[in-house]
């Protein structure tokens, strides 16, 4: 399994170790890889995520699962993963959805 954030997109970094004597040895930066699972009140079901801490409290900020990503940017979603970028497609085309059948009610 890649440790790799489906939201952020955040992935192991490489740098060194340096000792006393300043002798570098390799190493690597792992990312505070988490599993979550989020309700989708949208879609009636729960999604479990694979996301870094950082995008946890990103999501928290937003309100939810759905209200992230009906609110995040497209050009932040260059980082998605393929299965968050399709989550993201159903919760908008379920937002609309269900958008559209409200506006003809108010009118009214």
């Amino acid at each position: 399994m890649a440790k790799v954030c489906e939201i952020t997109g955040k992935r192991p970094m490489t740098g060194h170790n340096v000792s006393h004597s300043k002798a570098h040895t390799k190493r690597r930066f792992m990312p505070n890889l988490q599993e979550k699972s989020f309700a989708s009140t949208v879609l009636g079901q729960n999604y479990r995520l694979r996301l870094t801490t950082n995008a946890m409290r990103t999501i928290d900020k937003f309100g939810g699962l759905d209200e992230f990503m009906k609110n995040v940017k497209n050009r932040n979603t260059k980082a998605f993963s393929p299965s968050a970028t399709r989550l993201r497609k159903l919760i908008l085309k379920r937002t609309t959805a269900e958008a559209a059948k409200e506006t003809p009610a108010a009118a009214e």
